[in-house]
């Protein structure tokens, strides 16, 4: 069976082909990271007008790589859940403009469940039940995973995701967005001291996450208050400190991701752990939940990075273990910008 996939979640215009759920045969993926760059975040009119330029080319582009025509199309797997609205019901009208025209079935997905899902694309055995660490720009949750039609939400973040920590922080130190490439790739070398920062836990046994303390205690640290109503504009930081500062916050972020992932597995007496979303490319996350993992007998399991950021092979393989709605509840189906 051979799934298309359209993506347009968020700030990228992604369309792809897989068969089987597992064999990718198409994966293109149209960044808009340098339209936002110079606003330090997505503007949803910029990404919805970049969208619409888009959508046919990539579309165009997907089905000439994997050999195939919409003749050959057995169903057509589209985001409307969750995401930037307008960006949504691009992707979302697109889809069911085609699947209307020409008859294919047609399947909605959860961005969030398909990062979830993600890490079968590589790893083909991968099967539930597993827990999936999802952390991305937007969201951050743990799933437990049972068999690709089930996502038990076991936590998510009260507030800031991990990515949205990262570019905050980076534009406080200085630093281009996205921040977490940069902040990864600057601490990586780094061997000197990192200033220590709180881990946010929360409630005991509590599996959400909260990283706006984390943010807070950084923006302090690099801009003290100089008393209770004003702050002290004149410091200059050193490459040292802005590196000791960058290295203690994804200490501080890894410390807490690891503890609640395995924290997780061991609840719910699972041995696999999948991880997913863009941050699941930071070097220093990988390292950390392969070491704390391997010591409890947990298996990690991380997608190739073209499957980490938001992209529409994942969506396709998840679309082919879901079940495609009818007509008539496609012709009413809508865009919901929430979990």
């Amino acid at each position: 069976m051979k799934v298309l996939g359209i993506e347009t979640s968020c700030d990228e215009t992604a369309a792809a082909v897989v068969s089987d759920g597992r064999e990718v045969l198409s994966n293109v993926v149209n960044s808009q990271v340098e339209f936002h760059k110079k606003f330090s975040g997505v503007v949803p009119e910029i990404a919805c007008r970049k969208h619409i330029e888009t959508i046919t080319c990539v579309l165009d582009e997907a089905l000439k790589k994997a050999h195939c025509d919409f003749s050959s199309i057995d169903r057509i797997a589209v985001t409307n859940r969750p995401g930037l609205i307008g960006a949504l019901l691009i992707g979302l009208s697109f889809a069911k403009s085609i699947a209307y025209a020409r008859g294919i079935p047609l399947v909605p997905v959860s961005h969030i469940e398909a990062h979830a899902y993600s890490a079968c694309l590589t790893h083909m055995s991968l099967s539930g039940p597993y827990i999936s660490l999802v952390v991305s720009g937007g969201h951050t949750s743990l799933y437990l995973v049972k068999d690709f039609k089930s996502f038990d939400l076991l936590g998510k973040t009260i507030d800031d995701a991990v990515g949205e920590a990262y570019d905050k922080v980076a534009k406080v130190l200085g630093m281009s967005y996205p921040g977490g490439p940069e902040i990864d790739r600057l601490v990586r070398s780094y061997k000197g001291k990192a200033v220590s920062f709180p881990r946010t836990y929360l409630e005991k046994d509590s599996l959400d996450f909260s990283f706006s303390g984390i943010k807070t205690a950084v923006l302090y640290k690099v801009h003290p208050p100089a008393n209770k109503t004003s702050w002290e504009k004149e410091k200059v930081l050193s490459e040292q400190d802005i590196l000791s500062v960058a290295k203690g916050f994804q200490e501080s972020i890894v410390d807490v991701l690891v503890r609640k992932s395995i924290a997780a597995c061991q609840r719910h007496d699972c041995r696999k752990l999948a991880i997913g979303g863009g941050v699941a490319r930071n070097s220093r996350l990988r390292e950390k939940l392969l070491e704390e993992c391997s010591k409890r007998n947990i298996e990690t399991f991380y997608p190739d990075r073209a499957y980490c950021t938001d992209n529409a092979a994942m969506i396709a393989g998840l679309g082919y273990y879901q079940p495609p709605i009818g007509t008539e509840a496609m012709m009413t189906l809508d865009a919901t910008p929430t979990i």
